[in-house]
């Protein structure tokens, strides 16, 4: 299939109301789910990655996404018969308080493509200028902004964990004005767009904000599109199927967050505006991959004092967030019983998931309750008895021996810490203490060594993208080098192997990197 042939039917466009107004003035805009605007073509675009991957799910080769046109056209330079462009009207809870209308204030949809396999895909350009939801901004966005969020796509994807995608990341060749500190000094810095794509991007705030105006008849509109397009399995929508609905959510949403935790993720701004109803991953701003295991800790300078999307609270706002959708839904219900019980269901849902999440992490074929949640606890509490890294202690438990020796234990742990010199005394002690108990559970649940190997490696990645690493390729990529950025998009894709000679990239965040902005904490100006 080339570029020309791609098949464009946007059904958001065609079954959902649209903002009566057409110009890309900035507006308040009611009655509607989303607004008619085309993307503002820029001076000189220039293609620095594409995933394979994600462009083989739309039927596109390696030689379209070479070409000049696939760099006009993902760039908004140019669109395709069938293209129906728009930018999304929703609101959204911010850091616990409403916001009011927010939506796509610098995303702009291109459409829905149907594949070859009749899967719906969603295209849509981040960066692809002003909207009538922009407010006072710009509409576009940087390059270290948009690298990250290309790379981190893709990653969580062959992480295993629900996202949604990235086909492209192109320079735009016109500089962008931004205060990435907020400590007024905006500086000049260089554009890009990132072509993210996913079955849909209708999120929490879709629904909040028609809830919110009185607007039941769009919010109805709304929901049952979602449930014929997304989720036929349910049946015809009625009160009971809106539960039903709900309750699916709630399920997608807790197992995404799960997956979050396995791999050491921080979102970093858990809004509701940011919460997919499909459960995935959504909008990648100022994330970050826990390094020295800390369950407070943030990368969002923005949240650096209420810590309110730290790694430890993320299943709390999840559950948080939902009760917002509920809320917002309620009008279609009518009962709030069902919905609530619907929230009830979330923290046990999120527990039992996340214990046999655990269990695996620790190569342990079942969870054994109350005694391996102690062991768990216990883990938590050992981890932050040194600074020890997250991703590099799972990885090496697979390595322990049977052996009760403490040197022949610490030495697998000693690569996860941060500073070995202070592994002595009660620290040490601690450290073993935890180690034999461990030792203890494993040979209780008599798995094969190898077996058990194996299995530890499939669900503990050797290879995160981690801060600093996606720093350095920024810096690169805008010095001109983009091979850093193709050499992490291609490690990325193999996480829970071992790859020879890229072993560099396993290794913990280096000292210089503690501090050094994009590297510890990142803000939202992006």
């Amino acid at each position: 299939m080339s570029l020309e042939d791609l098949h464009w039917d946007d059904s958001f466009v065609r079954e959902l109301p649209a903002d009566p107004e057409e110009h890309p003035g900035i507006r308040q805009v009611y009655g509607a789910c989303y607004s008619r605007c085309r993307p503002t073509p820029v001076q000189a675009p220039h293609l620095l990655a594409c995933s394979s991957e994600t462009a083989a799910l739309l039927g596109l080769s390696e030689e379209d996404c070479q070409s000049a046109a696939f760099t006009e056209i993902f760039a908004g330079n140019r669109l395709l018969s069938g293209m129906q462009p728009y930018a999304a009207c929703y609101g959204g809870h911010q850091f616990g308080h409403w916001a009011g209308q927010l939506g796509d204030g610098r995303a702009i949809n291109l459409g829905e493509i149907i594949n070859a396999q009749n899967e719906r895909w969603t295209l849509q350009l981040k960066g692809a200028g002003r909207t009538p939801y922009s407010r006072s901004a710009d509409g576009r966005a940087v390059l270290r902004s948009s690298l990250r969020e290309f790379l981190c796509s893709e990653a969580m994807h062959h992480l295993g964990v629900p996202t949604t995608r990235a086909l492209s990341l192109i320079d735009s060749g016109e500089g962008v004005l931004r205060d990435m500190f907020y400590d007024g000094r905006p500086q000049i810095e260089p554009g890009a767009i990132v072509c993210r794509v996913a079955p849909s991007f209708i999120r929490f705030g879709n629904f909040e904000l028609l809830a919110q105006r009185g607007d039941r008849h769009s919010l109805r509109q709304l929901a049952d599109y979602t449930l014929r397009r997304h989720f036929p399995e349910l049946g015809s929508p009625c009160a009971q199927t809106y539960v039903a609905w709900f309750a699916e959510i709630v399920r997608r949403t807790a197992h995404m967050i799960v997956h979050w935790m396995r791999v050491g993720f921080v979102h970093g701004v858990m809004n509701t505006d940011n919460m997919s109803i499909l459960g995935l991953t959504i909008d990648y701003g100022p994330y970050g991959w826990l390094e020295g295991y800390a369950p407070e800790w943030t990368p969002n300078t923005t949240d650096a004092q209420g810590r309110r999307y730290c790694f430890g609270r993320q299943a709390a706002i999840g559950e948080w967030n939902l009760l917002r959708l509920a809320r917002a839904l309620l009008p279609l219900v009518g009962d709030p019983q069902p919905l609530q019980e619907a929230v009830q269901a979330y923290s046990a849902d999120y527990a039992q998931a996340f214990a046999a999440m655990m269990a695996a992490k620790l190569g342990l074929r079942t969870h054994q309750g109350a005694s391996d949640d102690a062991l768990f606890s216990d883990m938590f509490a050992m981890l932050q008895c040194t600074e020890t890294d997250y991703t590099l202690f799972f990885r090496a438990l697979s390595e322990l021996p049977d052996s009760f020796e403490a040197d022949a234990l610490l030495s697998v742990l000693h690569p996860a810490w941060y500073a070995p010199h202070e592994v002595q005394g009660e620290t040490r002690q601690k450290i073993l203490d935890w180690l034999r108990r461990y030792i203890e559970r494993r040979s209780e649940d008599a798995r094969d060594p190898a077996e058990r190997r194996a299995a530890m490696h499939a669900v503990n990645p050797k290879y995160v993208l981690r801060n600093y690493l996606a720093q350095q390729a920024i810096e690169q990529t805008q010095a001109g080098d983009t091979r850093m950025l193709h050499e992490l998009l291609t490690l990325l894709r193999r996480p829970y192997d071992e790859q020879a000679g890229l072993e560099r990239y396993a290794a913990k965040r280096p000292e210089w990197a503690r501090v050094k902005a994009g590297c510890s904490m990142l803000s939202c100006s992006s």
